[in-house]
Formats: C-alpha cells, structure tokens, sequence
C-alpha cells in the first residue's frame, strides 16, 4: 500500500520531505515502520543552483504487509494510527536534511524536525 504523503500533508512543501516527515510520524506515534520513496530515494542537488533540489513529482510512502504474517487487528492499528496523523497535521513537521552520502543518499541519511 502507498500513501501519497503531499495529499496526505498539503501543509509541508516538497522541500520539507513530506515522506519521510510521514514515515517519521507514523514510527513515533505507533511504531509503524514504513518507508519514503520520493523527494529523499529520488531527489538530488541541484547542479544548477546551489543549496536546492531536484525533486521528483511524487512523494509516496510505502507500507508493505508481508503475507501470512499480520493479522486483520494489526493492519486495523496501522489504519488507526494513519487516520489519527491524518486528523492532527501539527503531528507531520517538515524535516531537513543535516548528512547525506552522495551515492544511495536514502540509506544513510540523517534529519533534523523543523
């Protein structure tokens, strides 16, 4: 399952990393681990101008649900946790990036809440 984290935040702007800010606010609330694929998997520097990105057009977050492994009650939690964020949008804060390796940026990453 993908969360369109922009729809999901309209409040933060693509440089806010609405992704990740999601991803972090769903492990905080409810220890749901998710991960972004979007501005921070896709972006990159600008070569052009310095200081800013490129950023792709979508910002998604995905929840993958291995088979065989959750029950219905888990994924109700998961839908629980998502509706309470999605109801208290002062819980999504934007984050910037304070490490970045230049190759495969996403892994290794590290962020600051603004």
């Amino acid at each position: 399952m993908y969360i369109d984290a922009r729809a999901f935040a309209p409040h933060l702007r693509p440089e806010q990393y609405p992704g990740e800010a999601l991803t972090i606010a769903l492990d905080l609330e409810g220890g749901i681990r998710a991960v972004e694929i979007g501005a921070v998997m896709f972006g990159r520097p600008d070569p052009q101008r310095p200081g800013e990105e490129i950023l792709p057009d979508l910002d998604l977050v995905r929840l993958a649900v291995p088979r065989r492994v959750y029950t219905n009650t888990h994924l109700e939690y998961v839908g629980e946790v998502t509706a309470r964020l999605r109801g208290r949008p002062d819980a999504l804060r934007g984050v910037r990036i304070v490490h970045q390796a230049p190759p495969l940026r996403h892994f290794t990453a590290r962020f600051a809440l603004l």
